[in-house]
């Protein structure tokens, strides 16, 4: 897509599905970036253009939605043999039907090199969620194994909280056996990423995973390896970058994120105004990313709240 397209579209990105586009009787759930519609048993899970950073909603991205939702779909078409997702149906290129699941309360991010807040945790000389790692480890080093790195989940607008997976088993977050079962499937879905990511020339640098529980059984939910959940870098000059000490070329939203810290906001107080220039690069991120991950050419579609409220309606009734 050309940047004259993206620039369009400023004006007309979708901001998400209010209480009042819906039928009356219908329970509408606003979260950071997905819209969920509670239609019993299942959930209508319509992807905005909302984005946030440091669990802060901070303006829209034109296309964002549609590139979250493709990328998720792509990849609960390719980890599907690993675990069970909750995807039941494609609605619209932003809205997707699913299977109503217990979330877990826990987070799970694997993190295959040093790099981002467990960098930063690094060079404080704290442990990275009670793991102690290596002395004289460099920014953007590889580990010799990914490690898991759990969160509990915080409401809107307070942070998450970092936690050791001992904790997660002591507080009673999650039942043993069923811990070990998540830290099993979240590694295998963690190397089918990498695998996938370096046939694309990219590498699968770190990622959140969010699970559920369908009755007895383990559910992949949420999102899967998007921009908004993953790091990705280029594998081509990774190596001299590291060599050099250099930042690493990325494809993700950590360009937004280094604008914030850059001007001074990380979560706390008034954020800065998100220029449209720097919207529009965020989006061509988004779009590069979809591009590269799945090899296939981003044919955005123009939406409307007239035109998700239509589809979502059309399926309620």
């Amino acid at each position: 897509m050309k940047r004259s397209g993206i620039e369009a579209a400023l004006q007309s990105t979708f901001s998400g599905i209010q209480a009042n586009d819906l039928p009356e009787g219908t329970t509408l759930i606003t979260g950071k970036v997905r819209d969920i519609v509670d239609i019993g048993d299942e959930l209508l899970l319509v992807t905005s253009d909302r984005i946030s950073a440091f669990d802060r909603v901070l303006s829209t991205i034109p296309y964002k939605g549609q590139v979250l939702n493709g990328l998720s779909n792509f990849w609960f078409d390719r980890t599907s043999d690993i675990v069970a997702n909750h995807l039941r149906r494609r609605l619209t290129p932003r809205t997707v039907v699913a299977a109503r699941c217990e979330v877990l309360p826990v987070e799970i991010v694997v993190r295959g090199y040093l790099t981002g807040s467990a960098w930063r945790d690094y060079q404080a000389g704290n442990p990275v969620s009670g793991i102690d790692l290596p002395p004289r480890m460099r920014f953007n080093q590889r580990f010799e194994k990914p490690l898991l790195t759990p969160s509990t989940k915080a409401e809107r607008g307070d942070h998450d909280e970092p936690i050791s997976s001992e904790e997660v088993v002591r507080r009673r977050l999650i039942d043993p056996d069923l811990w070990r079962e998540v830290e099993r499937i979240a590694f295998a879905l963690f190397q089918r990423g990498t695998q996938i990511a370096a046939r694309r020339g990219l590498i699968l640098v770190d990622t959140k995973y969010e699970f559920g529980l369908r009755g007895d059984e383990l559910v992949l939910v949420d999102e899967v390896h998007t921009p908004d959940s993953s790091r990705y870098w280029f594998a081509d000059t990774y190596g001299e970058l590291f060599e050099a000490g250099e930042k690493q070329r990325k494809v993700d939203k950590e360009y937004l994120r280094q604008w914030l810290m850059d001007h001074g906001f990380m979560g706390d107080g008034a954020p800065p105004e998100i220029p449209d220039e720097i919207r529009v690069n965020v989006a061509e991120r988004y779009i590069e990313s979809y591009e590269l991950v799945t090899g296939d050419r981003f044919l955005g579609e123009p939406t409307s709240i007239e035109s998700e409220r239509a589809a979502i309606v059309s399926y309620l009734t």
